[in-house]
């Protein structure tokens, strides 16, 4: 039995050894931990990947969006209306700036929030919408974007998924007021420890994010707004320079990888296992690799028996969670509940063999035949 990591970056780290251990050394020789020079390269360079005028990299995604919700003026009485299919974070941050969450529900196919809900959503309260780019697609943004500009609302883009993605010729992170990104480890363009972005191509609103970055100051020992410390570490941006170099290629590795299990697990589909589908003019970071399952956990045990990891993302909706079934206000989310049931992630990224793909997709297989006999 073969032993296989969900996410192999230690394979990663090998083809880019020498131009990380190159920039990690020009910052230990200079010194400059906060806010040195490598984190203004780094935010050029993602401004010109995602073609968007402004980047301000941070110390999270967590903190991206709270510094974009606090600059966007989102606060006490305002309400941000997001998908209930999520990680905690994107309700979390809501939260967080003192605003609320108003879930609604996603589409059954691509996993991202349902235009159609946008009506019954809307209240005076609303303030802005939260779209999420789940496992890596991005969401229906120009339906969202002229809902926005009807009601006046500000739309914040949550790609922490779909940093790379393209939609209808753009990429994720420039479609439309901000978009915020996540640099954990394990995503498309990770760090080796938290880190993330906003993107935004409005001068106030970048100016405003990066005050709200560093303690609100405007100049040192200059306070002109409440703020937080929200800085990415210099060594960060050492490791993401020659992780972005490489960052194309490992997107279509990525794409490829997804194309060779969709081709391969096309049969499932009459034995009630749903693939996942790229909506129209679009393509995919490929975050995960997701499959809606019957007998999920039946699914999982049968996966660990052959050695192949799986992930369930997210097993539990939103507004369900604990800390917050007394926050917000939540519409129907039959979808978003039945999906919690059903998703789980198979292993996918860039370095992956085809002798490691052809060994998941043959676990898969068996299993499901075996499953189909009884």
């Amino acid at each position: 039995m073969k032993t296989i990591p969900f996410i192999d970056l230690k394979a990663q780290y090998q083809a880019l050894r020498e131009p990380i251990q190159n920039q990690i050394q020009k910052v230990l020789e200079h010194g400059q931990f906060i806010m040195g020079p490598e984190v203004e390269e780094i935010e050029r360079r993602l401004s010109q990947f995602a073609g968007v005028k402004h980047t301000i990299a941070c110390a999270s995604g967590t903190d991206a969006a709270v510094m974009a919700m606090m600059a966007m003026g989102i606060g006490p009485g305002d309400e941000v209306i997001c998908p209930a299919f999520s990680f905690i974070a994107t309700a979390e941050t809501v939260v967080l700036v003192g605003a609320t969450p108003v879930y609604v529900d996603v589409d059954p196919t691509t996993y991202n929030l349902d235009v159609h809900a946008l009506e019954k959503a809307l209240s005076p309260k609303t303030k802005a919408i939260q779209p999420v780019s789940l496992y890596g697609q991005v969401a229906d943004m120009d339906e969202i974007n002229a809902f926005a500009d009807k009601h006046g609302l500000m739309v914040l883009e949550d790609a922490a998924q779909s940093f790379g993605a393209t939609y209808k010729g753009k990429r994720s992170c420039n479609l439309s007021t901000a978009a915020v990104t996540s640099f954990f480890p394990a995503k498309p363009l990770g760090c080796y420890g938290d880190g993330g972005a906003a993107f935004t191509n409005d001068d106030q609103l970048a100016d405003a994010m990066k005050e709200v970055r560093n303690h609100g100051q405007k100049t040192r020992y200059y306070h002109t707004r409440i703020g937080i410390n929200g800085r990415l570490d210099t060594l960060q941006c050492a490791i993401l320079l020659p992780k972005l170099e490489r960052f194309p290629w490992e997107l279509e590795q990525r794409s490829r990888r997804a194309d060779r299990f969709n081709k391969a697990f096309a049969e499932l589909e009459s034995w009630g296992v749903q693939l996942p589908k790229l909506g129209t003019e679009r393509t995919s970071a490929w975050a995960q690799y997701t499959l809606q399952v019957p007998k999920r956990d039946a699914f999982q045990k049968g996966m660990q028996e052959k050695g192949i990891p799986t992930a369930v993302h997210y097993p539990r909706t939103m507004p369900d969670q604990p800390a917050y079934q007394e926050l917000g206000r939540t519409l129907n989310i039959e979808v978003s509940r039945r999906l919690a049931d059903a998703v789980v992630s198979l292993p996918l990224y860039p370095d992956m063999t085809d002798d490691i793909q052809d060994y998941i997709v043959d676990g898969v297989l068996n299993h499901f035949a075996k499953e189909s006999n009884r």
